[in-house]
């Protein structure tokens, strides 16, 4: 069969998801059982899949997707302990007497707590919280929406405790074929994550340096009164600085640490550094800059709703205990990162699976304290206690949370498995490489060497379907990879720019605008939002791109790994 067509059949299922998911609007719920089916029916039809090995594949999703959701169970559980414990509440009015500067209010709400949220639950939640912590400040409710968007971009790779790389890089690259490769080098699979981890890290550093005072700017172009960009570009020194205060922990708890610690560590250093120094007046303007009255802000801004957390009893937590259980959580992940002894006795609860349905090579595991997940619900238990939550209050944070997973959980027990049949494909009758290999050979010979400057807009393309950073990841990173391989170029670096465009990508997933809308009352407007963060999410794709075309092509970056492709191109 012509190459073209097996790479146009190939991509068949992730264009489908987009001609469902936007132009027939259909739910991910209802998408991706189809586009399952239909992942099925060409990997048996068209590729000679056993039936026996597309099963197989399956189960091995499903346990992928169970560790997946511990995960995110957790994060949201811990959110959501807080909520019902007051601690949350107690964490919004530490911000109102801050600063009545609204360019420092949004880079200390938006830029560095929503940062450290993303890092400690990811999935929307950032803008979820973060959006009316704004309007309780007195932030209209559309710009609330826009600027908690725009920080869902350089803490999300590493956002849920690390989920998009743990789970979507991990799992979407054919982990077992690559260990082999390493093996024949001497190395371990460690050494080629901890690479894709570090770039990953430090692309999302270079571009996140700017990031606060696009949202200043953004603020005060289409939510002043003078529409100006430049107006408040008097605090250019103060925006700079909180944004290396975020991004130089991040960087270096990705190079050093792992995807556990960059957006935790980072928001949290960064909120603390941050915060001193607007006490200090260290790089405050003198001047100060407002909206202008709500009595003239359009209809369009204001949101019909109350903030959900105003519902709630008045918080009775301290400061300090109400951030203990995120320092708490920040601790044991370091620990069990770095203390062997803890993390081997955390390690040894761990559910494998080999072989599946007899099927070589085709496995999983589940190692139930050591994910983050598991570490996340000791931190609600200890919260429980120390807060001397109700037992009724703990048990609707339990269900709350568990609603969330079962909407979560339908998509991605579909999603997960049809990446596994899809890089499971390559043993079939009819002698053919996987799809995602097809994938890569039909980019390759189309796009050659400039293909590294639209990686990251593959990868937000991936997350505005999808909604997720960690699905993008899950659906192309395998495809990724081989076309780097196929280019000769760094596998590794090119995953890494491609979850640094998933991340940009959430700035405009649908899923996630819609969510952060509801919170504020303004289910509907979602057009006006998407065509404002269009911007800042052109710029990260941009300078993603360029700096892969620069570290690729300038500076020759390797991987151990550089120019492995699973099949190699046969010779004519």
């Amino acid at each position: 069969m012509d190459s073209g067509l097996l790479a146009l059949l190939a991509f068949t299922p992730i264009l489908l998801s987009g001609v469902l998911l936007v132009g027939f609007r259909m739910s991910a719920k209802a998408t991706m059982p189809i586009v399952f089916v239909v992942t099925c029916a060409i990997a048996m039809g068209v590729w000679g899949m056993s039936l026996n090995r597309v099963i197989a594949s399956s189960l091995q999703g499903l346990i992928m997707t169970v560790g997946l959701l511990w995960i995110i169970f957790g994060a949201i559980m811990l959110l959501n302990t807080l909520k019902y414990s007051g601690a949350i509440s107690t964490i919004r009015a530490g911000f109102s007497n801050i600063s009545p500067d609204r360019r420092v209010q949004v880079i200390l709400i938006a830029w560095l707590f929503g940062s450290f949220i993303e890092g400690a639950s990811g999935f929307g939640t950032p803008a979820a919280v973060a959006a009316p912590l704004m309007v309780a400040a007195g932030f209209p409710a559309m710009a609330a929406v826009v600027f908690g968007m725009m920080i869902q971009s350089t803490p999300v790779s590493f956002g849920a405790v690390g989920t998009p790389m743990l789970v979507g890089v991990q799992s979407g690259l054919d982990k077992a074929a690559l260990t082999s490769a390493l093996a024949a080098k001497g190395l371990e699979w460690d050494a080629l994550f901890r690479v894709i981890v570090s770039e990953v890290a430090i692309v999302h550093g270079i571009c996140g340096t700017l990031m606060p005072l696009f949202l200043v700017m953004v603020m005060t172009r289409f939510f002043g009164r003078n529409k100006s960009w430049t107006e408040g570009l008097s605090i250019f020194p103060f925006a700079l600085f909180s944004a290396f205060a975020f991004t130089i922990p991040y960087m270096l708890a990705g190079v050093f640490l792992g995807p556990e610690f960059p957006s935790i560590l980072g928001g949290l250093l960064g909120l603390a550094v941050v915060t001193l120094a607007v006490k200090r007046g260290f790089l405050v303007p003198k001047d100060s800059w407002d909206f202008a009255p709500p009595a003239e802000w359009p209809v369009a801004w204001v949101g019909n709703l109350q903030m959900s957390m105003d519902s709630l009893a008045e918080s009775r937590i301290s400061r300090a205990m109400a951030w203990f259980p995120y320092v708490l959580l920040a601790l044991l992940l370091v620990l069990s990162r770095t203390v062997k002894p803890f993390g081997d006795a955390l390690k040894s609860v761990d559910l494998k699976f080999a072989n599946i349905l007899g099927e070589q090579g085709i496995g999983g595991n589940f190692q139930v304290l050591y994910l983050p997940g598991g570490l996340l619900i000791l931190v609600c238990l200890v919260t429980y206690f120390l807060h001397r939550m109700r037992a009724a209050d703990f048990a609707r944070a339990v269900r709350d949370s568990g609603g969330t997973i079962l909407g979560a959980g339908f998509v991605l027990i579909f999603t997960v498995p049809m990446v596994r049949v899809m890089i499971n494909s390559g043993v079939n009758a009819n002698d053919l490489v996987s799809m995602p290999i097809s994938m890569a050979r039909g980019v390759a010979d189309l796009m050659g060497q400039v293909y590294p400057l639209l990686a990251p807009s593959v990868g937000a393309l991936g997350a505005f379907l999808a909604g997720s950073n960690t699905v993008s990841n899950l659906m192309l990173a395998q495809f990724q990879f081989e076309t780097a391989g196929l280019l000769s170029l760094s596998g590794a670096l090119m995953v890494a720019i491609q979850s640094v465009g998933a991340a940009a990508g959430n700035m405009i997933a649908i899923h996630n605008v819609v969510a952060a809308s509801a919170t504020v009352g303004l289910l509907g407007r979602e057009g006006m939002t998407l065509r404002i963060t269009i911007l800042p999410t052109l710029y990260y794709l941009a300078l993603a791109g360029a700096i892969g075309m620069f570290a690729l092509h300038v500076l020759g970056v390797s991987d151990p790994l550089i120019g492995y492709v699973s099949a190699p191109v046969p010779s004519n």
